[in-house]
Formats: structure tokens, sequence, C-alpha cells
């Protein structure tokens, strides 16, 4: 049987807050997966390296600077460089409702916007993240 579910929690960019993505990386927790939190201010690149070295199934961004079309996009873009398209991405933070698609499009698997409860994201990641 394979192991619980492991998911990167990051900020990338030059956002300073990070208390939703502390109260996200919790409740992943308490629901019994692995969660590794990046840290603030976490270039894509970082994040992609530590999703890898961590063997993470998912990667979850905490985005509320506005940059997450270009921030996403990397995230992607270097997933696929190196052959792990296979680690999904979801997305929590300020994301205007017409950019959803946009990111959807990209490859991000599901975008969380204000209002989302903890619980509702643990469910998601549930289905979603699982091992193949």
């Amino acid at each position: 049987m394979a192991g619980p579910i492991r998911v990167v929690i990051a900020k990338p960019g030059l956002d300073g807050h990070d208390r939703g993505a502390k109260v996200v990386a919790r409740a992943l927790r308490d629901a019994g997966m692995e969660v590794i939190y990046t840290g603030l201010h976490q270039t894509p690149e970082q994040i992609v390296e530590a999703a890898l070295q961590e063997d993470a199934d998912g990667i979850g961004l905490s985005i509320l600077s506005g940059a997450h079309m270009t921030l996403c996009a990397k995230v992607v873009e270097l997933l696929k460089d190196r052959d792990a398209l296979d680690i999904t991405v979801f997305v929590g933070g300020i994301i205007p409702d017409a950019d959803i698609p946009e990111l959807e499009k990209l490859g991000v698997a599901k975008i969380f916007t204000p209002g989302a409860t903890t619980q509702e994201i643990v469910e998601w990641v549930r289905a979603g993240v699982g091992k193949d």
C-alpha cells in the first residue's frame, strides 16, 4: 500500500502573507497527509526542486500578490521540463474569476478562492492528489 499523500505548500514570489498557507498546511497535516511547507519568498525553481526532492504528489501554491498567472505558468513549465507532470498543482489565493479558465488551461488542477474551507481543500486533495 502507498504511503500518505505528500504535499508541498509554497508561497512563491514576494508576497509576505503566509497565514492562509500555514492554515492549509496544518489542515492537510491534521488529515494525515505529509506536508512540506517551504516558507516565504520561494522561486518557482525552488518549489519544483523541493517537490522533486520530497517525492511530492502535489504542490499547493498560495498566491495573494496578483502574480498568479506568471508564477503558476512557470511552476507547471518547470514540472514539464523535469518530466514531473504527475505532480498535481493547485492554487489558493486572490484569483479573479476571469483567470481561472486560463490557469486550468495551463495545467493547474484546482483553484481555491477566498471563502474555500479547509475541509473543502482537504477533501479535494484526498480525491485529486492521490497516488496513481
